[in-house]
């Protein structure tokens, strides 16, 4: 009898993993695509985490597409999902590109709106029940408009943290590098080598490999100023929007790229999903501010 009972218990779990296996698998990640009845349990999977991917609308050289941002963080948020559930933002385009206007293609918004779209947009993904914002950023051009966002989340109290996600590497991962790479490491930044490979690997359909030699991606050095930082800089060294040699792209160096930085995704929304510090030293901190109700 307590073995029937010991075979019955055990066949009862199994069947438990396997119907919340098939729960996590029939739920939609992508926020535009859950229905309302669904919301409460994409929250509890989720752990109330939901990822912000970030890219923008700009000239990506002559090669590769104008949403080269948006495509690739729209797919390592949809692929890390897959591997660990959080539910993901629809596209999101809205940031820093001033440098880009000359170009064609380029969607640039006003300081003051890009800025109160973020916040409101936060506010918005909090207040539809998400206490952790993960901001995943496709492009070069936003990380410091995205750190000082995070660090003024200070000015007031709020019920939920941002954290910004940007991948490490370790030795292994140099090494593949290394051995892929073709092109200098030093001028391989926008539509070079490195993202055009990127692009090679997640959408080759949209890769004009043919029109990547049409301009030039080198340094025109044109504004030499030692220790000064001007807007206009990005501008003097790559007026044509684009900075390296997209022709030596592989699909081999966009696939070590691609999965390094997706399952380094899946590793911190795994400990994201657990964090319950930072919201605590949060809420600790705002306790000590004075005059902060």
């Amino acid at each position: 009898m307590h073995q029937i009972f010991k075979k019955s218990t055990i066949l009862l779990s199994v069947l438990l993993v396997a119907v919340t296996f098939g729960v996590a698998q029939d739920l939609h990640s992508h926020w535009d695509e859950l229905t309302a009845s669904e919301w409460p349990k994409a929250l509890e999977m989720s752990n109330q985490t939901c990822i912000l991917p970030i890219g923008i609308l700009e000239k990506h050289g002559p090669h590769v597409p104008i949403g080269s941002d948006l495509i690739q963080v729209r797919e390592w948020a949809a692929r890390a999902t897959k591997k660990e559930y959080s539910v993901v933002f629809p596209d999101y385009f809205y940031g820093q590109i001033n440098e880009a206007r000359h170009q064609y293609g380029t969607f640039a918004l006003p300081e003051r709106i890009v800025w109160d779209l973020l916040e409101a947009t936060c506010d918005e993904i909090a207040r539809n029940g998400f206490n952790k914002i993960v901001i995943i950023n496709g492009h070069g051009g936003n990380p410091e408009l995205i750190r000082y966002f995070i660090q003024t989340r200070l000015e007031k109290r709020r019920n939920y943290a941002v954290y910004f996600f940007e991948p490490g590497s370790d030795s292994v991962y140099r090494r593949k590098m290394n051995e892929l790479h073709k092109s200098d490491p030093a001028g391989d930044q926008h539509a070079g080598e490195r993202e055009t490979s990127s692009l090679l690997y997640l959408r080759p359909d949209l890769v004009k490999m043919d029109s990547a030699n049409n301009e030039s991606g080198a340094n025109q050095k044109r504004l030499d100023i030692p220790n000064v930082y001007t807007a206009i800089w990005w501008y003097a060294d790559y007026p044509n929007h684009y900075a390296g040699e997209g022709a030596k792209a592989t699909r081999e160096l966009g696939q070590l790229v691609n999965e390094h930085y997706i399952e380094s995704l899946v590793k911190a929304l795994k400990a994201i999903k657990a964090d319950k510090k930072t919201l605590e030293l949060q809420n600790e901190f705002f306790n000590r501010v004075k005059g902060q109700p």
